[in-house]
């Protein structure tokens, strides 16, 4: 006969043992609880919500071993490391394990010793793999980034889908799927799909506080970034961009421009992508501009601002990347340079890479209907806190200023005085050029840019022609797709599209129907939070010894410094200067296998720090 499951009890001495943590959060506790009792579980948790723990701690408490199936070789990697760090025996098994690590694979199932086994799905799926993780008698599974399951979810993936044959290959034991992002819709797929029994169902909270929305037309893409990356202050930052080309050219100008940026994309030779990877991931590299082949697995918990320099293609897409800013809890901006174009783009793409899989016209269908929801969602003037909350199926209250952390709610798109007047001169001027050019040069012919094009074609002898000299190029193109998105104007489809009339241009242009611009003022003071008190001039010199301390011992382990101890507790120890193991022993986030390894290194950093600070 089964034992009977461990107790609350339990679960608090090795969450105290292992990770130095007094309490979990709710959600975590009944995710713990549903596996400690076999019970199949769906669990839907945001980035930064602290999802790893809840399959972490299980197959401790029951001193057995569990299967963790995750998407990327470089998670893996962190998270063995972390665990070892705490104390924990895991190992991981993929492409990239060397004999090294086999060895000490076997060692740890010899000793039955061995609680966390990670593997890629293609790698567990395989016949002979499958039979020999069978043959381990795992207490539970857990599955990681399991929207990937459902082909209503936005990053679906075939390989997922076979996961099912878990249940018939190791039968009787629980299933857990976690995922950061998930509608009503997709989190009953994963269930239906993975052929889970009456499972616990946990939804968290959706909505970020402590993250600012801000969406914005898109003009000079290196300036609108430098500028939000000075404001995002000391961290790190990700671009995401489009395409390929996209992530070099604005890598590019960046790095020209003072910021030292790196491109990240799936058309890079894999032994730089893996270095670019590392480095981030180990706070060499602090600014990367890349496609979504820079995705999951990134865990860094400093990145103070996400761009996107271009619309995302879900909602789902866009919730999880913007998630990865502020995984420390305090404040990070989301910022969104956004054309309509993108949707045209966006579309063209998508269809290619229909067509060049085969799929059904079903899965292309799928991904049109996710792509318009996010266009409708971001180009709205609705509070984005809210907006996103609603998409996921959850009611945020606000007070009547709003959340306080958005571009809406900080009315920081303010309406021109002369929009009507601008909008009708820009129709115009399309009218003028005979419905044939693209937003840009459309633009030039306004501003009145002495370019050879324009001379040749004659389009300086028309009267719309400077009729706007005193706006920049990239503010009249910003206006363009307000215009387009109001459908006042339109744009045509293909890879050279142009403005063309829409259906309300006469009505504006009569002056039946009022056009309305509007254009982005200086970004203001948010209020969000949470966050904790900013640390004093006399803690902070404390906090940067910290760092370098722990710079110093992760790059001896070879692993990410956050992987050591996280900014926060870096923080609290500055704040704290405990001055034995056993006050140490107290601050949160110390375990006792960090205790051990790096308790008198720490407390040395801090005697020595404050003996510095002292003779200064």
């Amino acid at each position: 006969p089964s034992p009977m499951p461990p107790g609350p009890d339990s679960v608090r001495k090795v969450v105290q043992r292992h990770w130095g943590f007094d309490t979990l959060r709710p959600l975590q506790s009944e995710a713990i609880e549903a596996t400690l009792a076999g019970r199949d579980s769906v669990i839907v948790m945001p980035t930064g919500g602290g999802k790893s723990l809840c399959y972490q701690v299980p197959p401790i408490v029951m001193e057995r071993v569990s299967l963790v199936v995750s998407p990327l070789i470089a998670l893996m990697q962190d998270q063995v490391a972390r665990l070892r760090l705490c104390g924990v025996a895991a190992a991981a098994v993929h492409s990239h394990t060397s004999p090294a690590e086999l060895d000490d694979l076997r060692a740890m199932l010899r000793a039955r010793e061995l609680r966390l086994l990670f593997l890629a799905p293609e790698r567990l799926l395989v016949p002979d793999v499958l039979s020999w993780v069978s043959r381990l008698q795992p207490c539970a599974i857990a599955i990681d980034e399991a929207h990937c399951i459902s082909q209503w979810g936005h990053d679906f993936r075939p390989e997922y889908r076979r996961l099912a044959q878990l249940r018939s290959v190791i039968p009787g034991i629980p299933i857990s799927a976690f995922t950061a992002t998930a509608t009503p819709r997709v989190r009953e797929d994963i269930a239906t799909q993975l052929h889970l029994s009456d499972p616990v169902v946990r939804v968290g909270v959706f909505d970020r506080p402590n993250l600012t929305y801000r969406i914005v037309p898109r003009g000079n893409q290196v300036a609108q970034v430098m500028e939000a990356t000075k404001r995002a202050g000391p961290g790190a930052v990700i671009v995401y961009c489009m395409t390929r080309k996209d992530a070099e050219t604005l890598a590019t100008g960046l790095t020209a421009a003072g910021v030292e940026a790196a491109p990240y994309h799936a058309g890079l030779d894999a032994k730089l992508r893996s270095r670019i990877s590392r480095d981030f991931r180990e706070d060499r590299a602090n600014v990367i501009c890349a496609t979504v082949a820079f995705g999951m697995g990134i865990d860094r918990p400093d990145v103070r601002l996400v761009v996107h320099a271009a619309l995302p293609k879900s909602i789902e897409a866009y919730q999880q990347e913007t998630g990865r800013a502020g995984r420390d809890g305090q404040p990070a901006e989301c910022l969104m340079l956004l054309s309509s174009g993108d949707l045209t783009r966006w579309q063209r793409i998508m269809k290619l890479g229909w067509e060049e899989s085969g799929a059904g016209p079903e899965a292309l269908a799928t991904q049109m209907g996710l792509l318009t929801e996010v266009y409708d969602l971001v180009s709205g003037r609705r509070c984005r806190h809210v907006a996103l909350s609603n998409y996921f199926g959850q009611h945020l209250p606000q007070g009547e200023a709003g959340c306080g952390a958005c571009d809406v709610c900080l009315r920081e798109q303010a309406q021109t005085d002369d929009g009507h007047e601008t909008a009708r001169k820009i129709i115009s001027c399309v009218v003028r050029l005979g419905q044939n050019f693209g937003a840009a040069y459309v633009a030039e012919v306004l501003v009145g840019a002495n370019s050879t094009k324009i001379r040749e074609r004659g389009h300086d002898e028309l009267s719309t022609y400077g009729i706007l000299k005193g706006y920049s190029k990239p503010t009249v193109v910003g206006y363009i797709n307000q215009l387009v998105d109001a459908g006042h104007l339109a744009r045509s489809p293909g890879e050279y599209p142009v403005i063309a009339l829409g259906e309300t241009a006469a009505s504006v242009l009569r002056g039946d129907a009022v056009a309305a611009l509007f254009e982005t003022q200086a970004p203001k003071q948010t209020r969000n939070g949470p966050q904790k008190t900013p640390l004093s001039p006399e803690d902070l010199p404390l906090f940067e010894a910290l760092r370098d301390m722990r710079r110093t011992l992760a790059d001896a382990k070879g692993v990410p410094a956050f992987v050591i101890l996280a900014d926060s507790v870096l923080a609290d120890i500055a704040r704290q200067r405990p001055n034995s193991l056993e006050k140490l022993r107290q601050v949160r986030g110390i375990g006792e296998q960090k205790l051990a390894a790096f308790g008198d290194t720490i407390l040395q950093t801090l005697q020595l720090a404050l003996a510095r600070r002292q003779l200064t």
